[in-house]
């Protein structure tokens, strides 16, 4: 059996890399898993050092396997950049296009209207991650990721999008048991269901703006969740208050399933950014992507800079 080229062995590697299994990636990329387990290791050859762990259940890169990653989805990215830079038509952007998000704005406002962003695009794939955590985007080969909050990612390029405005919500079958809270003094009466990343931690509570600055209101509460699904599942249920991004409640809000209250006791709108490794020729892709999503959120937005 001859040896790959280069390129494809690089490909290979990725692949496997990413789908954590030489089975699994040699039937994406239509070859015998004997072929792709010679790539890899006449890539570790090469380059003098081990790429993956292998074990019975399942495969995953060494740190140096993580950092040769990075590099390949960089270079094959610029090579697909060069096949394709000719090819301006909107038929043209191919290649995989791997992107997170949180999961509220995955499952309510971006993955309804993607079939309509796909039908542009047939010879695209979309990986698309959605987790409350904040993944590593260069070591897990993202090619753009959406955040909202505060940014510490100093060595990535961050496009800030605009404020993300926040609305407090409450289902119908809460307000026929409690009733609406209308003032702060109101709110001593009413149940917030309590969002902490991590159990055991203290709950901030009901954010308001009092003059030039944000204060939180203690309130009860009957339960507390780690995710942004159960938060807003407590919601659905009945079980109290949240605060929760426009973007994510705004089809529950049109549809009844939720009621915004407290209008005038908004907590502060969280920045919403775009996040990308610093290269000197972004894939038109993702530049095609980030723009689709962009003009898709900016009705949420605030300070929207498109």
């Amino acid at each position: 059996m001859g040896a790959m080229n280069p390129i494809d062995a690089m490909q290979a590697f990725v692949r496997v890399t990413e789908l954590a299994s030489f089975t699994r990636a040699a039937d994406s990329l239509g070859l015998p898993k004997a072929s792709v387990s010679i790539a890899v290791r006449q890539l570790e050859n090469q380059l003098g050092t081990q790429l993956l762990h292998r074990t019975t259940r399942r495969v995953r890169p060494t740190h140096d396997g993580q950092t040769f990653y990075a590099r390949c989805k960089e270079l094959l990215g610029d090579l697909d950049e060069l096949q394709s830079m000719f090819q301006q038509d909107r038929q043209s952007l191919r290649g995989r296009l791997r992107v997170d998000m949180p999961i509220s704005i995955a499952n309510r406002t971006v993955i309804p209207v993607l079939p309509d962003f796909l039908r542009e695009h047939p010879q695209l794939e979309i990986e698309l991650s959605s987790t409350d955590r904040k993944v590593d985007l260069i070591a897990e080969g993202f090619d753009c990721v959406l955040r909202i909050g505060t940014l510490d990612d100093s060595s990535l390029v961050a496009r800030t999008l605009g404020s993300m405005r926040i609305v407090n919500c409450v289902s119908p079958s809460y307000l026929r048991r409690h009733g609406e809270p209308r003032t702060l003094d109101d709110l001593s009466r009413h149940l917030l269901v309590h969002y902490a990343s991590t159990l055991g931690s203290r709950p901030l509570g009901f954010e308001y703006r009092d003059g030039a600055t944000y204060r939180h209101a203690t309130l009860r509460g009957v339960i507390t969740v780690n995710n942004t699904e159960a938060y807003q599942a407590a919601c659905l249920a009945g079980l109290g208050i949240i605060q929760a991004p426009e973007a994510g409640m705004r089809p529950l809000l049109e549809s009844g399933a939720l009621v915004e209250i407290m209008t005038g006791y908004r907590a502060e709108a969280m920045p919403m950014s775009l996040l990308y490794a610093r290269r000197h020729n972004l894939p038109r892709r993702t530049q095609v992507f980030m723009a689709w999503l962009s003009a898709l959120l900016a009705p949420s937005l605030d300070g929207y800079e498109g």
